[in-house]
């Protein structure tokens, strides 16, 4: 794998964006900066097909990454998913997401669930060279994370989970000829969320409408370069809604909406710092360095009410850090399903825009879903991406076995 297509690789994926058209000033563009920018990838097809949501659509097996609440209303007892996503499928050809993740019902009251998941972020081969031009070394870097869920009914109609998870970031090299040591990164985190089930009547119908919220990955700071370079978790709110009613018989239609924001607080630029302001241009780099430090000594729980209001722009620039999904699913007899959506994020803060579509097909056992991004931008590294899930029911498979 050539080393320069890979750095812009991972130069993408950090920024998770493109360079995009500054629109209120040559320097508007500005993305929230945080460390292991995988765990913001959305892991299965399902979700993925509808914009990239699921704080609030139906239970499944991956519901752990959107809202790990949901699982107290699961209908099955125990499922297992496995979904893989190659990466970035425009610059290289050997970055993938792989997730495996499962669930099981506790006790007989139908009301609690733990579940587990493993995610696996690979950023392929990188051939490092010496000064002279010879490869040195053969790498493979990747980022990691294992956790662990409860969720609970504390109602008929409502349930809250947590999730424990640990991270494991390993970006860099050893170089014995230089003496040059490098380990990976690690940190701990912890999900909170919420979700609000109820079946109202509209007519002669009786629908379906939730709404759930996700607090994820709030814990400690990754420190990369032997604590040289400090970075803060994607910490992200996301609150979501959906509303399902029967066409007719066997065929029902879900409109679903997330919102998103990171609770990670803005780094400060030089550029934002000018003599007009702060008297002097001496006056603005000491002012700068002085709210650098700031930024990188502040603790993670301060950085997520700092979050709120901290960005340069104002208010106009926190409203730019939301971003949302809208997502479609028409379903036939719970067995086959289509899937649509869309993804939008402010041009300064991102620009991720895209489509998704999909399919998926459902049987006593298993189930396999499909979806395809296209990004609205044909330059984007994010267009033509593919994802695929298999799930396994544990109830569709014991019953199979007891014939």
């Amino acid at each position: 794998m050539n080393t320069f297509l890979k750095r812009i690789a991972i130069l993408a994926i950090t920024l998770i964006a493109l360079v995009a058209t500054a629109q209120d000033g040559k320097n508007a563009f500005n993305p929230v900066q945080t460390g292991v920018t995988s765990l913001n990838i959305a892991p299965d097809a399902r979700s993925a097909s509808m914009g990239d949501l699921g704080a609030a659509t139906d239970p499944d097996a991956n519901s752990q990454y959107w809202n790990p609440s949901k699982y107290a209303f699961a209908y099955s007892n125990a499922a297992v998913s496995l979904s893989y996503t190659p990466w970035l499928r425009k610059l290289v050809n050997d970055i993938f997401l792989a997730n495996l993740t499962g669930y099981i019902k506790l006790g007989s009251y139908d009301n609690q669930a733990l579940s587990a998941s493993l995610r696996y972020f690979s950023l392929g081969e990188v051939n490092t060279t010496d000064g002279a031009g010879y490869n040195t070394q053969s790498l493979n870097p990747y980022e990691m994370a294992v956790d662990l869920g409860y969720s609970r009914k504390l109602s008929d109609a409502y349930s809250m989970g947590v999730v424990f998870r640990y991270i494991y970031s390993d970006l860099g090299f050893s170089d014995s000829y230089a003496g040059d040591q490098t380990s990976g990164a690690s940190a701990f985190a912890a999900d909170i969320s919420g979700f609000y089930n109820s079946y109202p009547i509209i007519g002669r119908n009786e629908c379906q409408w939730t709404f759930g919220f996700n607090i994820s990955n709030i814990g400690s700071k990754i420190s990369y370069n032997n604590g040289e370079d400090i970075a803060f978790l994607p910490t992200n709110l996301r609150l979501g809604t959906a509303f399902t009613f029967p066409l007719a018989d066997y065929h029902n239609l879900t409109l679903t909406a997330d919102v998103n924001k990171l609770l990670v607080p803005t780094k400060p630029r030089m550029s934002d710092y000018t003599a007009d302001e702060y008297g002097t241009d001496v006056d603005a780099q000491i002012a700068y360095l002085e709210d650098i430090e700031d930024w990188e000594n502040m603790s993670s729980i301060s950085g997520i009410y700092k979050s709120f209001y901290d960005a340069p722009g104002g208010l106009k620039e926190e409203l730019q850090e939301i971003y949302w999904s809208l997502g479609a699913e028409y379903s036939y007899n719970q067995q086959f399903f289509l899937r649509a959506g869309y993804f939008n994020e402010h041009e300064n803060k991102g620009n991720r825009k895209y489509f998704g579509f999909g399919a998926g097909f459902s049987l006593n056992v298993l189930r396999l879903d499909a979806s395809y991004m296209l990004a609205t931008a044909q330059t984007s590294p994010l267009d033509q991406t593919l994802r695929f899930t298999l799930t396994f029911d544990m109830d569709g498979l014991k019953e199979l076995i007891g014939r």
